[in-house]
């Protein structure tokens, strides 16, 4: 399992696709299956496009129109909208190894979500080979 870090300093996308196929690398596996995993409760890890810088201001967007900071909620912290959205998100994403690379689409990469920032975040990468 390899484990990487990050810090956030803004909601949204932060591209982790190379931190990913940097530990397929690492683990010699050709064929197989690579779970991303994030350990955080306001925070997630989805796949989306990766060509238009839009898309993660778009999918921000709408998830603070869906799920915005309502007064009523009884959080303490005030950030129950981060729980929300990382529950709906998800806390990972399970990829195809093949040839030694991740299976993605060509408009595809891996995101890390923040929905709660400025943190010190971390998330995880398991290699099964298969």
């Amino acid at each position: 399992m390899y484990k990487y870090s990050l810090e956030t300093d803004h909601k949204g996308f932060y591209r982790i696709t190379d931190k990913v196929e940097d530990a397929i690398n690492k683990s010699g596996v050709k064929e197989g299956l690579c779970f991303i995993f994030c350990p955080h409760t306001t925070a997630g890890i989805t796949i989306n496009e990766n060509a238009d810088i839009f898309v993660d201001k778009d999918v921000t967007l709408a998830l603070d129109k869906v799920f915005p900071r309502f007064k009523e909620f009884q959080h303490d912290e005030g950030n129950s909208d981060g729980h929300v959205k990382s529950s709906v998100i998800g806390a990972g994403e399970t990829i195809i190894i093949e040839n030694g690379k991740p299976v993605l689409g060509r408009w595809q990469d891996i995101y890390f979500m923040e929905f709660d920032p400025p943190r010190s975040r971390q998330f995880f990468v398991k290699i099964i080979e298969g």
